[in-house]
C-alpha cells in the first residue's frame, strides 16, 4: 500500500463483535468458568481476594440487581474511588442493569466533583471514605445539597449492605443493546469546561479487544492493571481488554513500582498498559534485577511519545515488544496503534496505523479537505469507536462530530504513504503530564480570580520525567507581588495536585497576536531559550 492522500482504514480482522459489556463477561464466564478472572493486587498477599470468571459474572449480576433496586435504566451513577475490585463489579453491573456509569478522578476536589455530578445529573454516587489524604466521603456530603438529582450515596465499605438490596424477589434486568450508552467519561475542550463523552457498549467492548489483540496478548494471559480505572486506559484497555482474551487481571489499587514488580513475579505477569513514567520507575527500582519478567508478552504505553532510546531500553530490559496507543476518550479511546513488530523508529516517532475497522484521515482545519500525505492537519477518525456525543451538550457534539460521522480530535498530525501517523502538535492547548490531560483554561480561570493576578497564561513545558509539566506565566495585578507559595496553596484547595503548576514565572507583559491574544508558543520558545527565571 502506498497512499497519496492522508486517508486510510484499519484491517478487517479481527471482526467486530456486536455485544454488550455484560455479554462480553458472560462469554468469558461460560467458556472459562474456573479460570481466575480478577485478583486484588494489595501489598499483603494474604489479603488479596480473587474471583474466577464464573464468580465475577455471578457477582456482577448481583451488583446489577442491586442497582436496579434503586436506579432506572438510563440513569447515571457515579463512581469515585481508586482501583478496587468493586469498581470492576460496578462497571459490569451498570452495563447489565442498563445504568450509565460516570467515572470520577479520585484526585478531584469539591468543585470538580460537584460539576461532574450536576452536569451528568447523577442519581447516585459510589464513594470510598478517603484516598491519599482526599476526604472523599466527606466531600460528597459537602456537595450533595448542590446536586438536586443525587438521591443515593453508597459507601464502598458498606458494599455488602448495598448488594443485599438486590436480593429481593422480583427484580429483573432490562434488555440492553450494544448501541446503548454505558459510560460517561469527562474530558475538556477549548472552553476549558469538562464535557461528558457518552460512550456505548459496542465501542468500548471492541476497542478493548482490538487493543489487546494488537499488543499480541494471548488467551488466558495474566494482565497487571496499573492504569487508573476512572480513565479509559484502565476501565477499557485493561479491564475490557483483559476479559476479551479471558485473562487474569491483577488489579493494582495505586501504582507503586516495587508492588507491581512483585505482582509480575508472583503471578507471571504477561501484559501491562502504563505511561512511560511508570515503566521507568519499575526499571529503576532495586527489585527489577531480581524480578522474573520472562512471561511478559507485551507492554503498551500512551499519553506521550517515547524517545527512541527509551523504546530500546523498554524492549531490551522488559524482554517483550512495546507498543504505543493514540486516541482520546471520545473514541473509546484508541484510534491508532503501533504493532509489536514495528521498527524502534516507528514506535518512537509515530503513533502507528488505525485499529481494525477504524478509519483515519488528516484534513485541513480550515477547509476540511483531506490533505496529501506528509502534510500536517487535523486528525479525524470514524467508525464503531466514536462516542454518541457529549452528554446533554449538542453544540459541543456538533463541533466535534461532523455530518459524515467524523470525530475531529483537535490534534495536529501527518500521515505517511504507509498510513503511519505522527503527532505534530495540538489545535487545543492541552497539556499531557504523565498521560493525564490537563486543560490550561481551567487553571487560568481560577488564577484570574485571585487578587494577586492581573493576567496569566498556563503552558505545558517539556519535562524528562513527565513528558510535559504545568507552568504559569503571571503578570501581577497593580500593586501586587506574586507569591507562588500562596498561589500554589490557593490552587491546591480547588484542583487536583497534578494540575498545580510546577514552574512559576513573573512577566511585565505578554507576547500578543495582532488581535490581543497571548502567544503561548512564544512563551515556550523563550523559556527554551533560557530567557525566564523562576519566581
Amino acid at each position: 500500500m502506498s497512499l497519496t492522500l492522508s486517508h486510510t482504514t484499519g484491517p478487517a480482522e479481527p471482526p467486530l463483535r456486536d455485544l454488550t459489556l455484560g455479554e462480553l463477561l458472560a462469554w468469558a464466564a461460560e467458556t472459562t468458568p474456573d479460570r481466575v478472572a480478577l485478583i486484588e493486587g494489595r501489598p499483603d498477599p494474604a489479603a488479596r481476594r480473587q474471583w474466577t470468571y464464573a464468580e465475577l459474572y455471578r457477582d456482577a449480576l448481583r451488583t446489577a440487581r442491586a442497582l436496579r433496586a434503586q436506579f432506572e435504566p438510563g440513569e447515571r451513577v457515579a463512581v469515585w474511588a481508586p482501583n478496587l475490585p468493586e469498581w470492576v463489579l460496578l462497571e459490569f453491573g451498570c452495563a447489565l442493569a442498563g445504568v450509565v456509569l460516570v467515572t470520577v478522578n479520585p484526585a478531584f476536589r469539591a468543585h470538580e466533583l460537584e460539576y461532574v455530578l450536576k452536569q451528568s445529573r447523577a442519581a447516585g454516587v459510589f464513594v470510598i471514605e478517603a484516598f491519599r489524604g482526599n476526604p472523599m466521603h466527606a466531600t460528597v456530603q459537602q456537595v450533595a445539597p448542590a446536586c438536586p438529582e443525587l438521591r443515593q450515596v453508597v459507601r464502598f465499605d458498606r458494599w455488602a449492605d448495598f448488594l443485599a438490596a438486590g436480593d429481593a424477589p422480583g427484580i429483573t434486568l432490562p434488555a440492553v443493546k450494544s448501541t446503548d450508552p454505558v459510560m460517561i467519561q469527562y474530558t475538556s475542550g477549548t472552553t476549558g469546561f469538562p464535557k461528558g463523552a457518552l460512550l456505548h457498549h459496542r465501542g468500548l467492548a471492541n476497542n478493548g479487544a482490538h487493543t489487546a489483540h494488537r499488543m499480541g496478548i494471548r488467551d488466558g494471559a495474566v494482565w497487571v492493571t496499573t492504569m487508573p480505572l476512572f480513565h479509559t486506559g484502565g476501565c477499557v484497555c485493561c479491564v475490557l481488554g483483559a476479559v476479551s482474551v479471558r485473562a487474569t487481571n491483577v488489579l493494582v489499587e495505586a501504582f507503586e513500582p516495587g508492588l507491581v514488580l512483585e505482582l509480575f513475579d508472583t503471578y507471571r505477569g504477561a501484559a501491562m498498559v502504563g505511561v512511560p513514567t511508570m515503566l521507568v520507575a519499575m526499571m529503576e527500582h532495586p527489585a527489577f534485577a531480581t524480578t522474573d519478567m520472562s512471561h511478559v508478552q507485551g507492554i503498551c504505553s500512551g499519553g506521550s511519545l517515547v524517545p527512541e532510546a527509551l523504546v530500546r531500553r523498554f524492549e531490551q530490559q522488559l524482554g517483550a515488544p512495546f507498543t504505543i496507543v493514540f486516541g482520546q476518550t471520545e473514541c473509546s479511546p484508541v484510534a491508532t496503534m503501533t504493532r509489536p513488530d514495528d521498527s524502534v523508529a516507528d514506535k518512537a516517532r509515530t503513533i502507528g496505523t488505525p485499529l481494525p475497522h477504524v478509519e483515519v484521515k488528516i484534513v485541513d482545519p480550515a477547509t476540511g479537505a483531506t490533505l496529501p500525505v506528509g502534510q500536517v492537519g487535523e486528525f479525524c477518525t470514524r467508525g464503531y469507536l466514536v462516542m454518541h456525543g457529549y452528554f446533554e451538550n449538542p453544540e459541543a457534539t456538533a463541533a466535534a462530530i461532523d455530518a459524515d460521522g467524523w470525530l475531529h480530535t483537535g490534534d495536529l498530525c501527518a500521515m505517511d504513504a504507509r498510513g503511519y501517523c505522527t503527532v505534530q502538535g495540538r489545535l487545543k492547548d492541552m497539556i499531557i503530564r504523565g498521560g493525564e490531560n490537563i486543560y490550561p483554561k481551567e487553571i487560568e480561570e481560577l488564577l484570574f480570580k485571585h487578587p494577586m493576578v492581573g493576567e496569566v497564561a498556563v503552558v505545558g513545558l517539556p519535562d524528562d520525567k513527565w513528558g510535559e509539566v504545568v507552568a504559569a506565566f503571571v503578570r501581577p495585578a497593580p500593586g501586587q507581588v506574586v507569591d507562588k507559595e500562596l498561589l500554589t496553596a490557593y490552587l491546591r484547595e480547588q484542583l487536583s495536585p497534578h494540575k498545580t503548576p510546577k514552574h512559576w514565572f513573573v512577566l511585565d507583559a505578554f507576547p500578543l497576536t495582532g488581535s490581543g491574544k497571548i502567544q503561548k508558543f512564544k512563551l515556550r520558545e523563550r523559556w527554551l531559550a533560557g530567557e525566564f527565571t523562576e519566581a
